[in-house]
């Protein structure tokens, strides 16, 4: 006899303004081959690993203020009740004035755009240690190469081939070589190895300090290796931070002063060019990344494979 099916939990979320499913959840995407991620249609398939257990989920956008999901596994009942936080509902867009015709353009354009907040501080952290340095591309098959050798299969009915994401101990003892063979080199693979170790304490971080953004991003920029780009990556997918800026980052640099002052930004120009929209800096990156003036900029002449962020 075969196994019998696994018991599905679901819930439907009624919200007081819209949100855009698919272009908030778009940031936790690690490439079109990701395989935590999959999307079916208007269905979005996606794996996570819980404090009570790995979860397959699939959200679906009913209405534009009404979304539904439907979870599996350990950590279903977790999942579901953090489902608000997760596609955005919880981000407070109150005081946002975009003040730039650019903005402006971008948010009329994308009106349920918000900031998700997953809560899985591990899960964003090594994903962004493994984008250390290195261009999107090679990042991303680092990711998806691990998750297949190390990544259980994903609970429930999901898509083939979707996996979860490995627990703290299981990233702490991946062999050297492993790394290798993923394209990983041995510096970031000591940060990733270092950041599971901890990865109980700064899950529990975030339970203690759930609002306290400065006191987890201290407790992440303690970890060797991990610092303010590493740190914003994840304050912008586990936190729902609307003000996570990831200094350091050419690309961010590039786009935000091509759209507000016309030319590239340092660091320091960045952070005063962005200051007038603070707390709401990374929601202005994302609504410029997401321009039409970014889209057509990105179209241009190629450049070498080489990038330009720092950890």
């Amino acid at each position: 006899m075969g196994a019998a099916p696994q018991v599905s939990l679901t819930r439907e979320l009624h919200l007081a303004h819209p949100v855009n499913l698919r272009l908030t959840l778009a940031l936790l995407r690690r490439g079109p081959g990701d395989p935590t991620t999959r999307r079916d249609g208007a269905h979005l398939w996606r794996t996570s690993r819980m404090s009570s257990g790995p979860v397959t989920y699939v959200v679906r956008q009913v209405e534009p203020t009404v979304i539904r999901s439907e979870a599996w596994g350990p950590g279903a009942a977790e999942l579901l009740e953090g489902l608000s936080g997760l596609v955005g509902a919880d981000d407070d867009i109150t005081g946002f004035e975009p003040g730039h015709p650019i903005l402006a353009d971008s948010f009329r354009r994308h009106p349920g755009l918000r900031v998700p907040r997953t809560g899985r501080v591990l899960e964003a952290l090594v994903a962004a240690v493994i984008e250390q340095k290195v261009v999107g591309l090679d990042a991303f098959a680092a990711w998806r190469r691990l998750h297949q050798r190390f990544g259980e299969a994903a609970p429930g009915p999901a898509p083939e081939g979707m996996r979860v994401f490995p627990t703290a101990e299981e990233w702490a003892a991946i062999p050297s070589w492993d790394w290798h063979l993923a394209g990983v080199d041995p510096q970031r693979a000591r940060t990733a190895q270092a950041c599971a170790r901890v990865g109980a304490q700064l899950e529990r971080l975030l339970t203690t300090h759930d609002t306290d953004h400065a006191a987890i991003y201290r407790g992440l920029v303690s970890i060797p290796g991990v610092g303010a780009w590493t740190a914003a990556e994840v304050g912008s997918r586990a936190l729902g931070d609307a003000d996570a800026v990831p200094f350091g980052d050419y690309h961010v640099g590039k786009d935000v002063g091509d759209a507000l002052v016309g030319r590239p930004l340092g660091d320091d120009e960045l952070a005063e060019v962005l200051e007038p929209w603070r707390p709401h800096r990374f929601r202005v990156i994302r609504l410029i990344q997401l321009s039409p003036h970014a889209i057509r900029q990105r179209r241009g002449p190629r450049m070498p494979r080489v990038d330009h962020r720092r950890i």
